[in-house]
């Protein structure tokens, strides 16, 4: 049976459930705890917060939400840099005031 992943409501209880409490448990421990991006540029992340990334997008796949196959461990940096989002540490600050400077 597919977890229902529909919704952002869905969502927020298919990863609250017991069942991908374990399975993130699992991937984390399978992947040494170690982000896989930054293992593969030879980088170690240390003290990083870390996610367990669906590499097929969830959404677009629900039939592997659970699938080993399809999860691998990144730092929270490279997970927000994978989805495109504003809040990871590549992008440069802005300025708020054009007299600002450091």
């Amino acid at each position: 049976m597919l977890p229902d992943v529909s919704t952002k409501q869905a969502r927020a209880r298919f990863y609250g459930s017991s069942t991908w409490r374990q399975l993130r448990q699992s991937i984390l421990e399978r992947d040494h705890f170690e982000c896989q991006w930054c293992k593969a540029e030879g980088r170690v992340t240390m003290d990083a917060i870390l996610e367990v990334d669906h590499i097929q997008e969830l959404k677009d796949h629900p039939e592997l939400a659970l699938d080993p196959d399809n999860l691998r461990t990144l730092c929270k940096d490279c997970h927000n840099r994978r989805h495109d989002r504003m809040n990871y540490r590549g992008e440069p600050k802005k300025r708020k005031w054009d007299d600002e400077w450091w």
